[in-house]
């Protein structure tokens, strides 16, 4: 891959040509260095370890119809591979609408970019975001603090790794708006099992927690899992650090995880709680437990609205 000689930090395509997808095509020509073309959908790749999903969801159906209405208004950003193609550094949702709505090209900005630059840019386009998961906005976090600190470490050799991570971590915050601290809080969530990170971003286990539970190693965590299940709980903040500081000072047996998760909690006094096994019997695989939920409670109002009903004929 040819290195590009600068390290770029762009946040938006209005940063990149300062101004919208004509004006951009038409600022880009005048320098002479950038044009947008359209290349065949054969042709794009994902970025590596992109972090952000792109899912099948109602904003891809309505990014789609407006593809199919307008085309593709703002283009996308890629970068020449080495063994032929483009990797998609920015619009890979953009990508997918194109082959949804039929279209065989997309327009794209082709950019040389070096891997550090190129993951600053495809996390900066992304975390603008508004409705992003913890584990998207955590495996950004890392990939763009890691690029930065790649960066620094080429810029001054003589540096330390500690100032290094100072700057990274300083440099950060300022761009993104959030505190070293949180910033910091949200890279601990990659070290969890993708089945614990999973329950974060589906609300089943709050960030606190989960912050306290990613010092756990593989194994403990796999103990956990099947603490969890045989409580049917997931961890409460004082629980999360208990289990981690009994992991810290001497570690954790599979017995103690569950005695500490099966513990009453005080949200649990007025809770009824129905096994996985029991309600499996009845729903799909692909169920999470908040579908479960909602049907359960529809059942319910039908059922008791049946029972006026009947009261009322009586």
């Amino acid at each position: 891959m040819q290195k590009s000689r600068g390290n770029i930090q762009l946040s938006s395509y209005d940063d990149i040509f300062g101004g919208a997808p004509d004006r951009a095509k038409e600022t880009a020509d005048e320098q002479g260095k950038e044009h947008v073309k359209d290349i065949p959908l054969s042709e794009l790749y994902p970025f590596k370890n992109h972090p952000f999903k792109v899912l099948d969801d109602e904003e891809m159906d309505k990014t789609v119809e407006s593809i199919k209405e307008y085309g593709v208004l703002t283009p996308a950003i890629v970068r020449p591979r080495d063994e032929g193609g483009y990797e998609i550094v920015s619009g890979h949702r953009r990508c997918h609408a194109s082959e949804i709505a039929g279209k065989e090209t997309l327009p794209c900005i082709v950019r040389e970019l070096d891997d550090d630059a190129a993951t600053i840019l495809m996390v900066d386009a992304n975390l603008q975001r508004e409705t992003l998961l913890p584990s998207e906005r955590a495996w950004a976090f890392r990939m763009k603090l890691e690029a930065i600190k790649h960066q620094g470490a080429r810029g001054d050799l003589t540096s330390s790794q500690i100032g290094t991570k100072l700057r990274s971590d300083q440099i950060m915050a300022e761009e993104s708006g959030v505190s070293r601290n949180q910033i910091q809080r949200y890279i601990r969530l990659t070290y969890l099992l993708p089945e614990i990170l999973d329950m974060v971003d589906n609300k089943q286990i709050g960030l606190n927690p989960a912050v306290e539970l990613s010092y756990l190693d593989e194994d403990e965590q796999r103990r956990l899992l099947e603490a969890m299940d045989f409580s049917q709980s997931t961890p409460s903040l004082s629980q999360a650090q208990r289990i981690k500081k009994m992991s810290q000072e001497e570690g954790i047996t599979q017995e103690a995880m569950n005695v500490i998760m099966s513990e009453e909690k005080k949200s649990d006094v007025d809770r009824v709680t129905i096994k996985n096994d029991v309600l499996k019997k009845y729903f799909p695989k692909s169920y999470t437990p908040k579908q479960m939920e909602d049907t359960i409670v529809k059942l319910l109002d039908q059922w008791q609205k049946k029972r006026m009903r009947e009261q009322q004929l009586q």
